[in-house]
């Protein structure tokens, strides 16, 4: 088998596992709307990670992969975007439409070039920071910052949980070259458990079945996507991660219109093309971008 084929069957699975994840985070979404009703969205972070923790620690031992002793600092840095994407994440899908709190989760990969521009001296096209304010442009029509104050501060969170999600998947990137998808993962999961303790507890809710129900089904579920997100990672870059995962906002908008009868206003549908069409020139502008700098390497 030759390279090319090997580098293409990676990409496959790669974008595979994106499409997969999105779907089950889909419907991970649709139970923690639902949840989030009765349950304050902190708990929900709390069940999630607990049940996540629990059963990622016993597929470790199943699979026998041992902790390490190195690294810890990353491994808890990822814990810790991934704990603060989530707390703002869950009670943005409890307090806003849920096409339109997937959209703002999904101007990440603005935060991708920008962190990759920071911290790794990736050198950006002038063209991607124009292309930036029409996806800024988008989120401003999201947000409607001029409109209902409270709509607006809950989607500032949404934003703050794009920021980390972006943070979030450059740290798995860095990560999977060197650590077992599963212990990426515990690290996230416990440290989300702990963070969401002193959150949840003035306001804590005892789960009734249904609840219980729901709970149960948002840390299974979630820990499924989790895994299969890290295997994206680990199998294609950062950039195409995140534009093959956009078709996550029909899964979403799909949901929330059976369910809730959501049903986006003009400014959304707006807002939502300025974004993913944005967000996916950025995404072929750097492709094309590796690829002149891989030929001037030769």
């Amino acid at each position: 088998m030759n390279m090319n084929k090997i580098n293409n069957n990676l990409a496959i699975k790669g974008i595979f596992y994106a499409i997969s994840s999105c779907f089950i985070f889909s419907v991970m979404n649709a139970f923690v709307k639902a949840t989030a009703v009765s349950i304050p969205s902190n708990e929900i972070v709390f069940f999630r990670s607990i049940i996540g923790t629990i059963m990622i620690f016993f597929f470790m031992k199943k699979d026998k992969v041992s902790f390490s002793k190195a690294g810890i600092p990353m491994l808890a840095l990822r814990g810790g975007c991934g704990a603060l994407y989530m707390l703002f994440y869950f009670y943005t899908i409890s307090n806003m439409p849920l096409i339109d709190a997937v959209v703002l989760i999904n101007i990440s990969p603005i935060f991708s070039i920008l962190l990759s521009r920071f911290f790794l001296k990736e050198k950006v096209p002038f063209k991607i920071y124009l292309i930036m304010i029409i996806v800024i442009i988008g989120a401003m029509f999201t947000i409607k910052p001029f409109g209902y104050s409270t709509f607006s501060g809950v989607a500032i969170l949404g934003v703050l949980a794009a920021f980390f999600s972006s943070a979030a998947g450059i740290c798995i990137r860095y990560l999977s070259q060197r650590y077992h998808t599963y212990e990426i993962i515990f690290y996230f999961m416990i440290t989300a458990t702990l963070v969401s303790i002193p959150l949840m507890w003035a306001d804590f809710v005892l789960p009734n079945s249904k609840e219980w129900f729901y709970l149960i089904c948002i840390g299974v579920i979630s820990l499924l996507a989790q895994v299969f997100l890290t295997k994206a990672f680990t199998h294609e870059n950062v950039v195409v991660v995140e534009v093959v995962r956009y078709i996550g906002i029909a899964f979403n908008g799909f949901w929330g219109f059976v369910f809730w009868m959501e049903i986006p206003d003009i400014l959304s549908i707006i807002g939502t093309i300025l974004i993913i069409g944005g967000c996916i020139t950025i995404a072929r502008i750097r492709e094309r971008s590796k690829r002149k700098e891989a030929i001037k390497c030769l």
